[in-house]
């Protein structure tokens, strides 16, 4: 699907966007991939792996609040995959405006850069949080969501197709609750906010693969979200640090005591398969998926996709593998 396209990821120096363009080198050919962020460093770190010479990738330094610089990067692309965000949850909280500015009016440009552009494909990173938010990070990533989805009705004659993938913690990723843990694994204890949290847990090569499936099968205004399993938040940390006491700290402003990655309002318009769900979007823009060739079906009345109540549970062993690469 990205052989010979001409791909943009937008923050594409963070985690993310650096094993996105690992997987898409090893598994296609792509004509052009760009990385659009703001970061000249970042930029010039990720050229040593990722260098010019070696590889069709092209880094051009901007920002998503800039609408001018996106309709620049956006020419001729026939592809993006929109990963920038500004997503730390006390930061938000604290400057709330700045995340308006990159969550919400970036989300804006870039709709408006892909189809003036005539981009064919857009796909946004949502995350758990945008699902009944409690804190300003959410708030405005639902906003951004809702952008994206409804970013179809304004396509008309034109081939562009928005979609969003939503998805739970990355294991390992900047800031996450593992490289914490690990890091303190030496003073012999580990904060635990409550011992009733549960959180969802996907490596980073599995957020990307679910990303760039997605991108696969997408028609236009659905909302993805994989089937992931859980673990509670005691039994991450006795799997990290077994000799380490646990010492309650209460719940931070701002989080959540499980997460929900499908709210019961949304089940109404949500479509279970064997490995995702598929959010529908309140209005249809388009005939029927037909790119997906299992057939879904209606999630029951109430349901709701969270982290304590999922079927399926990380246990030890398989953390311990999911961690193996990770740098703290």
């Amino acid at each position: 699907m990205l052989n010979d396209k001409r791909i943009l990821i937008t923050g594409g120096t963070g985690s993310f966007g650096k094993k996105c363009t690992e997987v898409i080198f090893q598994k296609y050919k792509p004509k052009k991939l760009i990385i659009f962020s703001r970061d000249e460093l970042k930029q010039f770190e990720m050229a040593q792996n990722f260098p010019e010479k070696k590889y069709p990738i092209s880094y051009f330094i901007g920002d998503v609040r800039d609408k001018e610089r996106l309709y620049r990067a956006f020419n001729g692309i026939d592809c993006v995959i929109h990963a920038a965000a500004l997503k730390q949850v006390p930061a938000a909280e604290r400057n709330p405006l700045e995340a308006i500015k990159t969550n919400i009016i970036g989300a804006e440009n870039i709709i408006n850069a892909a189809l003036d552009n005539n981009v064919n494909r857009v796909i946004a990173l949502s995350t758990d949080k945008a699902a009944g938010p409690i804190n300003l990070y959410g708030a405005t990533k639902l906003c951004s969501d809702k952008l994206f989805i409804a970013a179809n009705s304004y396509s008309g004659d034109k081939k562009t197709r928005f979609s969003v993938v939503r998805y739970g913690n990355v294991v390992g990723s900047r800031g996450s609750v593992i490289p914490f843990f690990l890091k303190l694994k030496e003073t012999g204890e580990l904060p635990i906010t409550d011992e009733r949290m549960t959180r969802f847990l996907i490596t980073l090569e599995q957020g990307v693969d679910f990303v760039l499936s997605s991108l696969k099968i997408s028609t236009g205004g659905e909302l993805f979200v994989p089937k992931i399993p859980s673990m509670k938040i005691t039994e991450l940390a006795r799997a990290l640090a077994p000799d380490c006491k646990h010492k309650l700290i209460g719940i931070r402003p701002g989080e959540k005591l499980h997460e929900i990655m499908i709210t019961e309002d949304d089940a109404r318009h949500t479509i279970e398969y064997s490995s995702f769900y598929i959010i529908e979007p309140e209005f249809k823009w388009t005939s029927e998926n037909k790119k997906i060739k299992e057939i879904g079906k209606k999630v029951p009345e109430g349901f709701i996709y969270s982290s304590d109540n999922n079927d399926s549970w990380v246990k030890k062993s398989k953390l311990l593998e999911m961690i193996k690469n990770i740098n703290i």
